[in-house]
């Protein structure tokens, strides 16, 4: 399995940025991190490794993308304003240079976006503020509304009372909520799954999340799975369940007829 690593100084975040990149073709999968994590961690937890089929026969290629969670939301020293600001800087350097860095990398125009618990609020957020940018959303154990989150964990008030335009735009259900129609008629070409144990304290946040998109009538597949699931082995199984679909299935006929 082809595996490569990169760093450049990103202009939007004013520091260094790594990544880990695996395979050499296929669906482009950006994948991020969960809480404070790194771009290793998807290899060292052998996330990589269950994907090592689909990535050697060319169907994805992965990229793991670093965070800086510890800068925004996890900052808990810097008031909820600054913390919102730092994680939109994020959002610009992951759509305008590590999507492009991915596409000059691979041509392939399906792209997927893939994370876990924190790794799952970054990949759905961006696909719900973003969706021109992916075609699938894999989010999984993930936190969708920051005012239910608070509930069941006080760790989570990242905004606390505070509330602007910034913060909403980093609050999926209520970005759902305050969408224009043209942006929602975006959303709903996205396909969104999003897993998650029933016995998981971020639960009720899911549901929130199904509730908006149904109501804006936009598809998504919610998946409730036994007990509390919030760990990686659960993780690799959900990664085999619901990563493919259509557009892998498109991969795969690519690949076949190649080597016919």
């Amino acid at each position: 399995m082809e595996r490569q690593y990169h760093k450049w100084n990103s202009p939007n975040l004013k520091r260094d940025m790594e990544m880990l990149v695996f395979g050499h073709s296929g669906a482009r999968v950006l994948v991020f991190p969960t809480s404070c994590g790194r771009f290793y961690d998807w290899e060292n937890r052998e996330m990589i490794k269950t994907l090592e089929d689909q990535i050697e026969k060319g169907w994805i290629q992965v990229f793991c993308l670093d965070g800086v969670d510890a800068e925004s939301w996890w900052n808990m020293e810097a008031q909820p304003k600054d913390r919102a600001l730092r994680h939109l800087d994020y959002h610009k350097y992951v759509i305008e240079e590590a999507l492009p860095f991915t596409k000059k990398m691979n041509s392939n125009d399906f792209v997927i976006a893939l994370g876990a618990s924190m790794g799952a609020y970054h990949a759905m957020n961006l696909a719900l503020r973003f969706p021109e940018s992916f075609n699938r959303c894999l989010a999984m154990s993930g936190p969708y509304d920051f005012k239910q989150m608070s509930a069941p964990y006080p760790v989570f008030s990242w905004a606390h009372d505070y509330y602007d335009d910034n913060v909403r735009q980093c609050d999926p259900v209520p970005l759902i909520n305050s969408s224009t129609r043209d942006h929602l008629e975006k959303i709903k070409q996205v396909e969104l799954i999003f897993p998650i144990g029933n016995a998981d304290p971020l639960y009720d946040s899911n549901r929130l999340l199904a509730e908006a998109l149904t109501e804006k009538q936009i598809p998504h597949s919610f998946r409730t799975w036994d007990g509390f699931c919030h760990d990686w082995p659960y993780w690799q199984q959900m990664i085999l369940l619901y990563l493919a679909g259509d557009g892998l299935q498109q991969e795969r006929e690519k690949c076949e007829s190649s080597t016919q």
